[in-house]
């Protein structure tokens, strides 16, 4: 083709640069296959992204105000209340790990869950609309890190803990760091019915102040059990400022760090029959409970741990330790076989029985420096990313796969190198027990010379590689720029899972009940009305006007406005902006939505729709006008 090759002549494409782009090319009008659900982080949101064209589709409101969709503004107000630390109204958020609700192991396109590192938060997201629709505050813990994931049914959502803390929000001195200080770890119990976290019949668990990191739920195998790493076994408690260790050097003396091995399924019976009590309201089973009931156990890994990842069939245990340059494969069974063997090399020091760990490990593989985290494939293959190379390794899973995977058990395959300085990555579906490979994405914290330079401070940088072929063949395709910081973890999904709706299923549709409102605005029955000192809007929206157009109250009154859309063509989307009230609503089609405010500012407000809807998009608007209280009460 002359013209293809004049294109790569003038802008000095190489044959494999023009492969990796038709590999990622969506012709317009065409769907990506897969979608990717990646936290914002500090955005406070998520983001959802094409692959394999890497798109940025949308962005999903959940702990922050985001203008666009209203959120904070007038909408989820409630919602975003009700993650607030006490009396403390939270407006930003520190997002980590999403988590695709889960039926049979597998990721069912229903729910999605994400956690709030910095606020020790929790958000429920219906994937029918995209829109949050619970935010749940931790009542006992300040911070989290290894939330949220889902157990294989989602019958809990597993948060984690990160820095010990005394449980409740209580202060302690940190020379009582060993007495009062503890870690933690939170079952969310999810009402899938209701679509949504029933704080009444969730609890926690108490654990030794160690700061306990990510979390996996185990899957197939091992089924019922719960695995999590965790750093800061030496209980360092950081003396910098008396001419001691900063945390950091403090955290790192050990050589080994402990594995946490929780019987899940035991744990939740004990719940079950009262064996808790109550710190801060909220219901935990006690460590000397655990340590009794004989449901947790230790195993050592290597110091600095990170990542904790259980193979698709369930029958395995990957930990990486960032100042290792092995991962570490645990067998469920070997674990289930020490327990019963009671090969228990010693206790800590709050009595928890620490399990022997050549008992318990199946191998070691060298796969290079600073691995964090590993990802699976459907050809019996795991990804760990390597944050000081910094690289992608491929590496082969014990177990007979045939002819997808000929190398030899646990042996290193290949490496890619990414630019720069990895910390997640995710496969297509690899964390499930059905992953389907073809895609990784490398989520790198740093792209110095990647992109055009946007200042001191850069985008990061998701990093697209194709692993279809087997071996060491991994090709870099695409390079996408994120400019939030810090996007932590993504899961990707089929496309073909999600059952978006494109318009709501009736007029009056209101998304945080998924029910018509028995309040919403019928065509014809457009009014306003007074109830003492409120003020009820009943209007509706259509392409290009509100009805009612002109709405006059009191300075002081509370205004009710009660709006509903009864457009039904799909993008229909209006807007309702009120200036000096600080109110916008992203109103899709058949959506119901109530606002609620105080008119204190007396003045003439042209309010207006702020999403361009028609060619008279600019005539669609009207007046909010607020008669000031001294000319009210003359009258």
């Amino acid at each position: 083709m002359p013209a293809l090759q004049e294109v790569m002549r003038q802008r000095e494409l190489t044959p494999d640069d023009v492969l990796a782009a038709a590999k990622t090319y969506v012709p317009t009008g065409k769907h990506d296959e897969a979608i990717i659900f990646a936290s914002g982080g500090h955005s406070g949101q998520m983001f959802m992204i094409g692959v394999p064209s890497m798109r940025l589709l949308r962005t999903i409101a959940v702990f922050t105000p985001e203008p666009w969709q209203g959120w904070g503004y007038g909408v989820g107000n409630e919602i975003l209340e009700a993650g607030n630390a006490k009396d403390q109204e939270l407006t930003w958020a520190d997002t980590h790990h999403p988590a695709l609700s889960e039926t049979g192991g597998d990721y069912d396109g229903e729910w999605c869950f994400i956690n709030d590192k910095a606020n020790a938060r929790v958000a429920v997201i219906d994937l029918r609309d995209f829109e949050t629709k619970q935010i749940i505050k931790n009542p006992i813990s300040m911070s989290d890190h290894g939330g949220t994931f889902v157990t294989p049914d989602t019958d809990y959502v597993i948060e984690g803990g990160q820095y010990a803390t005394p449980l409740g929000w209580e202060y302690a001195p940190m020379q009582d760091y060993e007495e009062k200080y503890r870690g933690m770890v939170t079952f969310w119990k999810f009402d899938r019915d209701r679509g949504r976290i029933d704080p009444d019949q969730s609890f926690a668990i108490e654990l030794p102040p160690y700061w306990q990191d990510l979390m996996d739920a185990g899957k197939k195998a091992s089924a019922g059990w719960l695995f999590g790493n965790s750093i800061n076994t030496e209980m360092a408690v950081g003396t910098l400022e008396e001419g001691g260790q900063s945390f950091e050097a403090g955290v790192s003396q050990r050589d080994m760090d402990y594995l946490h091995v929780m019987n899940m399924a035991k744990i939740i019976e004990l719940y079950k029959a009262g064996k808790h009590e109550p710190i801060n309201g909220f219901p935990v089973i006690r460590l000397q409970t655990l340590i009794d009931e004989g449901v947790l156990f230790f195993v050592g890994e290597p110091k600095s741990p990170h990542g904790v990842d259980i193979t698709p069939d369930g029958k395995f245990i990957v930990v990486s330790g960032k100042l290792d340059p092995h991962v570490t494969i645990y067998g469920f069974e070997n674990i289930q076989k020490a327990i019963a063997d009671k090969k228990f090399t010693s206790n800590d020091q709050y009595g928890v029985p620490v399990l022997d760990f050549d008992a318990c490990k199946v191998a070691q593989v060298e796969v290079g420096l600073g691995p964090l985290h590993t990802q699976f494939d459907d050809k019996g293959y795991a990804y760990t990313s390597l944050f000081l190379e910094p690289a992608v390794a491929r590496w082969t899973l014990g177990g007979d796969f045939g002819d997808l995977n000929p190398e030899p058990d646990w042996t290193l395959v290949g490496k890619t190198n990414v630019h720069y300085n990895v910390g997640h990555l995710l496969t297509y579906g690899g964390d499930t027990v059905n992953p389907k490979g073809k895609f990784l994405v490398a989520m790198n914290k740093w792209s110095i010379d990647r992109f055009f330079p946007t200042g001191p401070l850069l985008p990061q940088n998701f990093q697209l590689i194709d692993i279809t072929e087997t071996g060491e063949t991994m090709p870099l395709l695409y390079d996408m720029p994120i400019g939030f910081g810090e996007p932590h973890y993504a899961q990707m999904i089929e496309a073909s899972k999600l059952k978006p709706w494109k318009v709501y299923p009736e007029v009056g549709w209101n998304p945080h009940k998924q029910a018509v409102d028995p309040n919403h605005t019928k065509s014809g029955k457009e009014r306003i009305e007074r109830k003492g000192d409120e003020v009820h809007v009943h209007m509706t929206v259509v392409r290009s006007h509100f009805a009612p157009e002109h709405i006059e109250v009191n300075q002081g009154d509370t205004v009710v406005w009660h709006v509903t859309s009864v457009e039904r063509a799909q993008d229909a989307t209006h807007g309702l902006a009120i200036p000096a009230y600080n109110m916008n609503l992203s109103i899709e089609p058949g959506e119901y939505v109530q606002i609620r405010f105080v008119a204190d500012k007396a003045g003439t407000f042209p309010f207006y729709c702020s999403e361009f809807c028609s060619a008279l998009h600019l005539e669609m608007m009207g007046y909010l006008r607020v008669k000031p209280a001294a000319v009210a009460q003359s009258q």
